[in-house]
């Protein structure tokens, strides 16, 4: 008995220390970004390395506004991901339960066409999908870092969450609805969207950080400095001389910060979601 009881006690120690190692390497990073953002630029690479920052240099926040339109590149941000994320989880909730609850022809084959266009990667219909905007005369406007992705590969992944949950929910509960009056659309928006709390938790978190953290498509489609977003803004830290250090680390800390703020508050209904959906 002792020896079993001493095997477990080996056992949780040993994946508590993988664990523990992870989170180092993990953490380390964000630290040292942390502390640049509160030194001095002189002693940004002082030897020996200051592992707490002294005296904490609060100023560098402000400089980052000074240097560069950072306020601009926030707002851009925001509502790019904001307004993605909404419009992400309205059109996915309701593919999701078309294709899960209502019956019609070659629904499943539709359902199938949807989720391989996830298989395809963004860089490949990049060039088409620059030619159409050009042709619209769409480029070097928010709309496409807001329209096609709502509509494409990210919206194509919440439909399929959210199929997923409305497979879960018995019939005999949308059947009742009929016969109490209700239209699809009714049934929809008062009885299956209340139920969907964690999965659309779930798909706000993933669809959000996407939208905040995308680099590749503002590359492409953006070519003014005032509808930059965050991504593109801090690239502007360097520049021919070198690159700010204390600034960019600053710039970098305001730009995590609203990532952490949802995780923090979606994180309960986020596991649920994960959970409810069979997502590995």
């Amino acid at each position: 008995m002792n020896n079993r009881k001493s095997y477990r006690a080996n056992q949780y120690a040993l994946k508590y220390l993988i664990l523990t190692s992870v989170m180092l390497i993990v953490a380390v990073p964000f630290y040292w970004m942390l502390i640049t953002s509160l030194k001095h630029p002189s002693k940004v690479f002082a030897y020996p390395q200051q592992w707490f920052p002294h005296p904490i240099h609060w100023q560098n926040f402000v400089s980052v506004f000074e240097y560069q339109p950072f306020h601009l590149f926030f707002f851009n941000s925001t509502y790019i991901a904001v307004v993605t994320t909404l419009g992400t989880c309205f059109f996915a909730s309701l593919a999701g339960y078309a294709t899960a609850k209502i019956n019609f022809p070659f629904r499943n084959a539709l359902f199938l066409i949807l989720l391989s266009s996830m298989m395809i990667p963004t860089e490949a219909t990049a060039i088409p999908l620059f030619i159409w905007m050009s042709g619209l005369g769409l480029v070097n406007t928010h709309f496409p870092l807001i329209v096609p992705p709502m509509l494409g590969a990210g919206g194509m992944f919440g439909v399929f969450l959210f199929r997923q949950f409305f497979m879960t929910v018995p019939t005999e509960l949308v059947e009742a609805a009929k016969l109490d009056g209700c239209s699809p659309w009714k049934t929809y928006w008062n009885i299956m969207i209340p139920l969907t709390k964690p999965v659309m938790a779930t798909l706000v978190i993933f669809t959000f950080l996407r939208s905040w953290d995308e680099l590749f498509e503002p590359l492409i489609f953006l070519s003014s400095a005032k509808l930059f977003t965050l991504p593109l803004g801090l690239g502007m830290f360097t520049t021919h001389t070198g690159t700010e250090w204390h600034l960019l680390m600053a710039a970098s800390v305001m730009t995590t910060a609203p990532l952490l703020i949802v995780f923090f508050f979606a994180q309960k209904r986020f596991i649920d979601g994960v959970a409810l959906t069979g997502l590995k």
